[in-house]
């Protein structure tokens, strides 16, 4: 008679399922929104549209946040597991919880920032970041993008999905660690610079998606991170293109 699983085997198994299921989550993402983004490669191609301009490139940016909208449904309806996304209509309480986590993350770009400014350390620059150096019109094009598809999109992946995961494999703490670890180094990818820089980077990522993921914990509502999310790259976008065509004085 074989006897049945122990309490400890049992355990083993159900935190490696929830790390395989993170994994499979992000890789899947990335991999469907590489292949929408080629897809429309492929169209604007066909079209003779020329996708180094900054139209297009905002277009093809939006195209691969969208595979990761897809890809998280895909994942969700195959598991029929939609009740794990909290998430509601915001009301009086979530606004205000809007306005101050984007006031808590630009406080925390800064006060990080100026740590590594002190440290003498050089982060890596964003390719978002270099694509809008060269044509600033970039910036504005991708404001609609991230509050659009970027913030809502990453925030349904690594919040919605990711998190909750592994919230209820290891708790809130443990998750809230982990998913900010995962979501910063998703963006090794994107970044553009020596390793040194980037790792850097990877840090300043970390602690903006912990502000993320303390927020959803907190508000428990998916749609408050993802307003914040989109409103805080907004933020940064603005400012990039003030201090891109000289609105900003001696930048």
């Amino acid at each position: 008679m074989q006897s049945d699983p122990s309490p400890q085997t049992s355990r083993s198994q159900t935190h490696l399922q929830a790390a395989a299921n993170v994994v499979f989550v992000v890789a899947g993402a990335f991999a469907v929104g590489i292949a929408v983004s080629l897809v429309g490669v492929l169209l604007l191609q066909l079209l003779g549209v020329s996708t180094q301009t900054p139209l297009p490139r905002a277009v093809l940016a939006s195209l691969q946040y969208v595979g990761f909208g897809i890809a998280a449904y895909l994942y969700l309806s195959r598991r029929n597991e939609w009740h794990i996304v909290r998430w509601r209509v915001p009301g009086l309480r979530d606004f205000g919880w809007m306005v101050g986590g984007l006031v808590i993350l630009v406080s925390a770009l800064v006060g990080v920032s100026v740590v590594i400014q002190q440290l003498g350390i050089q982060v890596a620059a964003n390719q978002v970041i270099t694509t809008g150096q060269q044509n600033p019109v970039y910036f504005l094009y991708m404001i609609p993008v991230t509050m659009l598809f970027v913030g809502p999109m990453e925030e349904l992946i690594f919040r919605g999905i990711v998190q909750e995961k592994l919230r209820r494999t290891y708790g809130p703490a443990v998750a809230v660690v982990v998913a900010s670890a995962v979501f910063a180094v998703a963006h090794w990818l994107a970044l553009v610079g020596s390793s040194g820089g980037r790792v850097a980077s990877i840090a300043v990522i970390f602690v903006l998606g912990a502000v993320l993921a303390l927020l959803y914990e907190r508000t428990e509502n998916l749609v408050v991170v993802a307003v914040v999310h989109g409103l805080f790259n907004s933020y940064q976008f603005l400012g990039q293109y003030a201090i891109a065509t000289g609105l900003i004085p001696g930048a």
